[in-house]
């Protein structure tokens, strides 16, 4: 697998140093998981913050940090939640980020939105939607601008837009200044996770009346 298109260094820190939402993170989680490349620079990054925080001159806390700390922690509810059964999937398409949150691929339930299918995915997160997208070979979505960023990631099979080629492992960031019509190569079937912080704004009048019905 070759991957050509990378996660940008601003999301790159943004990661390494938690600033990004659960929805970005998964993303940019699963891409790492793909890509050895941006595992490399991911360790740069890290390795460059650190070395920072060590220029950081130490300040003094309250007097009484750690008994305030321990109170809180005696405080806390003491829930254990039952370890949650996950098949692993027949064939390893979801890298292990999302895996925990969706399972067995061939399990999903899926959406059908028009010339694509999707499976919401529920995260903790207010900022964005997450999703898994399938476009059928040889068929194109919609298309569409954005109302903020997007992040899609391709798991299987792939597509082309204005932009580029897309296959697995490859991520496209896009903003609103980017116009396009993703089309699945027609080899197979091309599963995405797509992540938004906004509704997409489609070219078409008709499927912007049925927007708020697909959800998207």
């Amino acid at each position: 697998m070759s991957i050509k298109h990378h996660l940008s260094d601003e999301l790159l820190v943004e990661y390494a140093a938690g600033h990004l939402a659960e929805g970005w993170s998964i993303a940019v989680a699963c891409h790492l998981a793909m890509c050895p490349d941006c595992r490399a620079r991911l360790a740069l990054a890290e390795a460059a913050g650190g070395a920072l925080i060590d220029t950081i001159a130490p300040v003094a806390g309250p007097a009484n940090a750690w008994e305030r700390m321990r109170a809180r922690l005696d405080d806390a509810p003491r829930q254990v939640a039952p370890p949650i059964a996950r098949k692993r999937p027949a064939h390893a398409v979801i890298p292990e980020p999302l895996r925990s949150y969706v399972g067995d691929i061939d399990a999903l339930k899926w959406r059908n939105i028009g010339t694509a299918h999707q499976v919401l995915i529920p995260t903790g997160d207010r900022e964005t939607q997450v999703r898994l997208l399938r476009i059928p070979a040889g068929k194109p979505v919609p298309e569409h601008s954005h109302g903020g960023r997007e992040l899609t990631l391709v798991l299987t099979g792939s597509f082309h837009d204005e932009v580029d080629h897309f296959g697995p492992g490859d991520i496209e960031e896009a903003d609103g200044e980017l116009t396009h019509q993703p089309v699945a190569d027609r080899d197979e079937d091309c599963i995405c996770l797509a992540v938004t912080d906004a509704p997409l704004r489609f070219s078409s009048r008709l499927v912007r009346l049925v927007q708020p019905f697909l959800g998207i």
